[in-house]
């Protein structure tokens, strides 16, 4: 459990505030907007409305004692690299803010943000992959290299165990785990067999996944004819 301090309730800022609090996390929040304070007010530690590009606001905040401090303000940049700026100069330890370009993200970092998110950015590039493959339920990028995918079991693998395929040596990407339904089962071992209502998350380099895709693409063109 973190203590956060969550700057911003627009959509980003209350979706944020609403996966922390499940996470069971001690959230505060503030925003000069009051019906947005008392949307997130049933699950927050503690909330104020408040204006934090005025440093007496953010100082009444006590932002040191927070391990993370989010700065989720997408429609006014100024405010949000004023905020970040003074969230350092009175001693927040990790900082992190919002940007919706490249070139907010690099004031963000000279002026105090210990790191940047994307989150428009980052779901666009999340739905393209998902939506352009057409046998990826979900994608999760970890580097410009290596992403992992959840994929369906292929044909030939149902019934046979991951060592039988010799699945790591053969596609050259990693089996993270399964999923059933709302079932989630990591790290299988060797012996464990591949059934035909499971999709797998694999671990690997994107070209190497591609290839793999491949399979299942030759497989729907052998099914039409």
């Amino acid at each position: 459990m973190k203590s956060v301090l969550i700057i911003g309730l627009g959509r980003f800022g209350q979706h944020l505030c609403k996966k922390m609090a499940e996470m069971k996390n001690e959230i505060m929040v503030i925003d000069v907007v009051e019906e947005n304070v008392e949307a997130v007010m049933p699950i927050v530690t503690s909330a104020k409305i408040g204006d934090c590009t005025n440093e007496e606001v953010l100082k009444s905040l006590g932002v040191a004692n927070f391990d993370v401090c989010f700065v989720c303000i997408g429609t006014n940049f100024q405010s949000s690299l004023e905020i970040t700026s003074l969230l350092k100069e009175n001693g927040a330890k990790y900082v992190v803010s919002k940007a919706t370009r490249d070139i907010q993200a690099k004031f963000l970092l000279r002026n105090g943000a210990d790191e940047v998110v994307y989150p428009d950015r980052d779901i666009a590039e999340k739905t393209a992959v998902r939506f352009s493959a057409s046998h990826v339920y979900d994608y999760i990028e970890f580097s410009e290299d290596f992403s992992v995918f959840e994929i369906p079991v292929h044909r030939e693998w149902i019934g046979k165990s991951i060592k039988e395929v010799n699945f790591r040596a053969k596609y050259r990407v990693s089996i993270l785990g399964y999923k059933i339904g709302e079932n989630t089962q990591l790290m299988p071992m060797a012996d464990h067999v591949f059934r035909e209502e499971e999709h797998l998350m694999i671990l690997g380099r994107v070209d190497d996944v591609e290839k793999l895709l491949e399979m299942f693409e030759h497989e729907k063109d052998k099914r039409k004819w």
